[in-house]
């Protein structure tokens, strides 16, 4: 043997060749011809008259032209400059390393030439000297904060100082202790899971025998043995198995997101080593291309921040630009004498309360409780919240992008259908053909008369036999000849539990194996396949044993008929059929199957006028079709086939043109056996889910990694597409020019849907990226079949840069984590394809149909719950200011503050906390409700919760009650000061209160609890503010009479308004709820 042996990592390349067929060239020509300058893209009306040849001039083209001048940079270029200047800094400081190619030496971790990465997962934000400052920086990028930091910190220069220093920096440390324990408590959470993962035990392989290794231990060039049914840990070579063939079954589940069994055959030369010891005895290294951009790559975003944060964020603006103009004007009316800008700066601290400090941590705090409420709703069980942060996102979604295999589907075939021409058997029906193949096989010589019939195209019936030839078959020749068909043109292995041998390896030979059913599984690159044998199976004939060059059928009497495999023509997604050459090894008879989709068999079969007519029928029922087919082969006509099949796989040029033309040859006036129909099962209501969410307005994208024919039928099945939709197939393209006329033909269709696949949408990305996606976006659903990864997380994208609307994406396998952190939302389905994608989530659910009430109910709840608390924190701060400023203007503009010390430490906590957080429990409708009107929905995206509207609306309330609480308290004191404090600080506490209440639409023990609990905290507090209160005085019914008249008159008009509103204007779900 020689030193080295040169071992090729042939998995990878194969899977990439497999998914991408052609890629590396597809764009290398490219079709310029004039012709296509004098047809514009019809894309609009401005297309329609545009005037010019080239279609370099369409609108989006012309939008991306504007002139850079100042007034680009004032608004708004100054932002992109620095944001460059910062992402190039940020590059050339973490500059990657430059990747190569490798020398992986088997066994010898040690001689690797560079240090690799270990083989963890780490989902985790930050690490120990980053969660600090991580948290930090996080919090104080947000407006609101980072000012509150600002004021704070004036407080320590003693001309600036208008209060205590802990009524400004309590509240402040409170919201960051808050932010920063509930960011631990998901960072603990999130090591525990990754720990989880990488923590599973591995067998390695060493010179002394087994380890047991974690997965995060495992290093480049470790021998790793994997058991049956256990995860690959890591990207792996395969060397060698149990299996004497060196053939194995694997699934890329994480990879591309399909669960079927793929074939894969170990390298030969450690294969046919004696012994697994053995593998060290040979000097042997993988020579290892460099890491490519491929379907391992996924994209993510660090972290999350909801739309409501952003329009809060935005609104906090806007109230620090109000506060700024306030204090100006009161400077302004004081004339601006003196030091003024001290003065200014004052007036900035006194009107500080207009931004509330509380507004982040109440909203943080109502978000942990939303995320209590979804995963204890016995309606959704096993949901998890893994994101705190953005559960209001939930009911703010235009899109929802979801995977196909394992989402909307169960990825579990059922035999429904087969169809003779003449006669046509369904699952209840099931019985009569296993009574026809039990006949069949039920005398030793009916099987070989029945053979010796169908050669010579005569009638073999169990009761009568015409000599007739070129009659019609019986139908029970007929289902005979089908079922036998299907249990022989495949790519299915049956598999076997194996026993254990002494030195735990699976060695055994033919006679240790039980064939018995309950032993038995099949395995096999598609479960179409696999439906297809544990029908035959069920019907009496089942496939026992398979290897690379035979195949062993058992009939109902438990007869075994022996197989000669002569060739196999797998199946592809270009021939789109697959087909096998069999040799019956007790008659000799050399028999061609083939199985493939109609719209390529129907060539290839003889003549027949009901073919079409029928997979129109069954792809109506969402049932997945393929035409069985048959041609009997004399050892002459054999021969002649393998001759010039041989000579053309050795054919230097154009080899795979030549083969597929010698297997051509041989499909021609093939027998018509069989059309059967198998039924993808859908997940426990789809139907129903998909139905509500298109009635709650959200459009729905499916991108698949399956294939066109599949993702159509799936979408059919599951009515995503409806019944009186159409269905646009984009016809493949390969250059901007016939993407060009593509997209003018599908310009003209109208409420379709547009089915496309992953290599067309790439072509029309690169070169009408705009006008593609503005037409796929009036459509009422797309399905993107074979797409990679990168390409799902590049269209959730594309929708967010184009509409501005919230997206969703939702998918159960390791395939769509990019596109699940890419988008605003993520959920993840725990399901067959492991955790990978319910752990990158943001939630994570156990079945599709939870979405409709995590969505109509939860976020309906979680968008209308934040929306009105935060709103009412901002009122809370917003009539206190008021006060303030009326208070100041009164007393000459002074800059003196009318509350202090503990009164206003405790506004913003105990005496109306309890309260104001108790909107977290209010709701608009009942979730019935929700759910059995789902176009209650539709209001929510339209943002109209928390707009500037509503906020105006707020403000006016604010400056309305403040000024009646401040001007009430002056009009009606009599002799000290302390009692205009007094009265207008209980006054307002009172209105607070009532104020709540107005806000409520449905009770909760918990809020009138809060209420209470408030009031008494007040009363009871009273006691001891002998500093800010006359006790003598607060117990007299004179204040107490003036106390309940100005918080009547602040209220009172209040509660009228909203009574006239709800007869006079009620809101679109009063009715639904009268």
């Amino acid at each position: 043997m020689a030193d080295s042996i040169p071992l090729h990592p042939v998995r990878n390349l194969q899977k990439r060749q497999e998914y991408y067929p052609g890629r590396q060239s597809r764009y290398q020509v490219e079709d310029e011809s004039s012709s296509l300058d004098e047809m514009p893209l019809m894309m609009s009306e401005e297309g329609f008259e545009n005037d010019e040849s080239d279609y370099h001039t369409l609108p989006r083209a012309r939008i991306n032209q504007k002139k850079r001048g100042l007034g680009w940079f004032v608004f708004g270029g100054w932002k992109l400059l620095c944001t460059s200047c910062c992402d190039w800094l940020a590059n050339i400081c973490r500059r990657k390393k430059r990747l190569k190619a490798r020398t992986v030496w088997l066994g010898h971790p040690e001689k690797c030439e560079e240090k690799y990465p270990r083989n963890a997962i780490k989902n985790q934000k930050y690490n120990i000297f980053t969660f600090v400052p991580g948290v930090l920086y996080q919090q104080f990028k947000f407006f609101l904060n980072l000012y509150f930091l600002v004021v704070s910190c004036s407080q320590f220069v003693p001309s600036l100082k208008i209060g205590y220093l802990y009524t400004y920096w309590a509240p402040l440390g409170f919201v960051m202790a808050v932010t920063i324990v509930r960011e631990a408590l998901d960072e603990f959470r999130r090591y525990q899971r990754d720990e989880e993962m990488n923590s599973q035990l591995y067998s390695k392989l060493t010179i002394r025998g087994k380890m047991q290794v974690k997965s995060s231990d495992i290093q480049v060039g470790d021998l790793i043995i994997v058991e049956k049914n256990q995860r690959i840990p890591a990207d792996m070579i395969f060397l060698r198995t149990s299996e004497k063939s060196g053939a194995c079954f694997i699934r890329t589940d994480q990879l591309d997101g399909e669960t079927d069994w793929k074939l894969r055959v170990a390298v030969c030369c450690t294969q046919r080593l004696p012994a697994l010891g053995d593998l060290f005895t040979i000097t042997a290294h993988v020579y290892a291309q460099k890491p490519q951009m491929d379907i391992h790559c996924f994209e993510g975003t660090f972290t999350r921040v909801g739309l409501l944060d952003l329009e809060l964020n935005r609104l906090t603006k806007a109230l620090f630009l109000a506060l700024v103009v306030l204090s100006v004007v009161m400077v302004a009316l004081q004339g601006f004498v003196g030091p003024w800008y001290r003065y200014l700066f004052r007036f900035i601290l006194l009107f500080s309360y207009i931004i509330p400090i509380s507004l982040r941590v109440n909203l943080d705090m109502g978000k942990a409780a939303y995320g209590w409420m979804i995963m204890r709703d016995d309606n959704i069980p096993g949901t998890v919240v893994r994101t705190s942060t953005i559960p209001e996102e939930l009911g703010r979604l235009v899109y929802l992008l979801t995977d196909k295999t394992g989402t909307l589907t169960q990825n579990e075939m059922i035999f429904k259908r087969l169809h003779l021409g003449t006669v046509s058997y369904g699952t209840d029906t099931m019985d009569e053909i296993q009574s026809h193949i039990i006949g069949s096989y039920a005398q030793g010589n009916s099987c070989q008369n029945y053979l010796l019939g169908s050669n010579t195209s005569t009638t073999a019936s169990s009761k009568t036999s015409s000599s007739a030839p070129k009659v019609r078959k019986s139908v029970h020749s007929r289902i005979h000849e089908a079922v036998k068909a299907i249990a022989l043109c495949h790519n299915v292995t049956p598999v076997y539990e194996s026993r254990a041998g002494a030195n735990g390896e699976t060695e055994y030979t033919e006679a240790d194996q039980d064939f018995s059913d309950e032993n038995r599984t099949y395995q096999a690159s598609s479960p179409d396949e696999v439906a297809l044998v544990q029908w035959t199976q069920s019907v009496g004939l089942t496939l026992v044993s398979r290897d690379l060059s035979s195949m062993q059928l058992k009939t109902p009497s438990g007869q075994i008929l022996p197989f000669i495999i002569l060739q196999v023509f797998p199946f592809t997604s270009e021939s789109k059929r697959m087909g096998i050459i069999v040799r019956d090894d007790s008659s000799g008879e050399i028999t061609f199957y083939m199985k493939g989709a109609d719209v390529v068999m129907a060539s290839i079969v003889q003549y027949n006028d009901w073919l079409e007519e029928e997979c129109g029928n069954m792809a109506r029922e969402g049932l997945r079709t393929l035409v069985v087919a048959k041609k009997s082969l004399t050892e002459e006509q054999y021969q002649d086939f393998e001759n010039r099949y041989n000579q053309a796989k050795l054919s230097v040029h154009d080899r795979s043109l030549k083969v597929a033309a010698v297997v051509e040859s041989l499909e021609r006036e093939m027998e018509l056996l069989c059309l059967t129909g198998v039924e993808d099962q859908l997940q426990a209501d789809v139907r129903p889910t998909l139905e509500m969410l298109r009635n709650a307005g959200i459009k729905i994208w499916m991108l698949t990694g399956d294939k066109l024919e599949t993702a159509t039928c799936i979408a059919k099945s599951s009515h995503l597409v409806s019944r009186n939709q159409d269905v646009h197939i984009f016809r493949p393209v390969m250059n901007r020019g016939e993407a060009h006329l593509e997209l003018n033909a599908f310009r003209r269709k109208h409420d379709c849907t547009l089915v496309i696949s992953g290599d067309s949408l790439e072509v029309c990305l690169k070169y009408y990226e705009h006008e593609f996606v503005e037409l796929a976006c009036q459509c009422p659903a797309v399905v993107c079949c074979r797409c990679s990864p990168t390409q799902k997380a590049q269209i959730v994208k594309l929708l967010q840069q184009h509409t501005g609307k919230r997206t969703c994406a939702m998918g159960d396998g390791g395939n769509d984590v990019s596109m699940i952190q890419a988008a605003d939302c993520g959920i993840g389905i725990v399901g067959k394809e492991g955790k990978q994608a319910s752990l990158a989530a943001d939630f994570s659910i156990t079945q599709f149909k939870h979405i409709g009430r995590l969505l109509m109910v939860h976020g309906r709840n979680s968008y209308k719950r934040s929306a009105a608390l935060g709103q009412f924190v901002i009122h809370r701060g917003l009539i206190i200011s008021t006060m303030q400023a009326v208070f100041s203007s009164v007393f000459y503009f002074a800059s003196v503050p009318l509350y202090q010390g503990f009164l206003m430490v405790g506004y913003a906590t105990i005496y109306t906390m309890f309260p104001v957080f108790s909107l977290v429990l209010d709701q608009d409708v009942k979730p019935e409700t929700a759910i059995l009107y789902p176009e209650l929905y539709k209001d929510l995206t339209k943002g109209r919760s928390l707009s500037f509207k509503t906020f105006l609306i707020w403000v006016l309330i604010s400056i309305y009650q403040g000024g009646i609480l401040i001007y009430g308290a002056l009009v009606l004191f009599e002799s000290e000061f302390v009692h205009v404090v007094a009265i207008s600080f209980t006054a307002l506490i009172l209105t607070e209160l009532l104020m709540v209440a107005l806000t409520i639409r449905t009770w909760h023990w918990l809020m009138v609890l809060g209420e209470f609990l408030s009031l008494g905290c007040y009363v009871a507090s009273l006691a001891f503010l002998n500093e800010y209160f006359d006790v003598a005085f607060i117990t007299t019914v004179t204040f107490l009479w003036k106390v309940s008249a100005i918080t009547l008159v602040s209220c009172l008009p209040l509660y009228i308004l909203k009574y006239l509103k709800r007869k006079l204007s009620p809101p679109s779900y009063s009715k639904l709820t009268s």
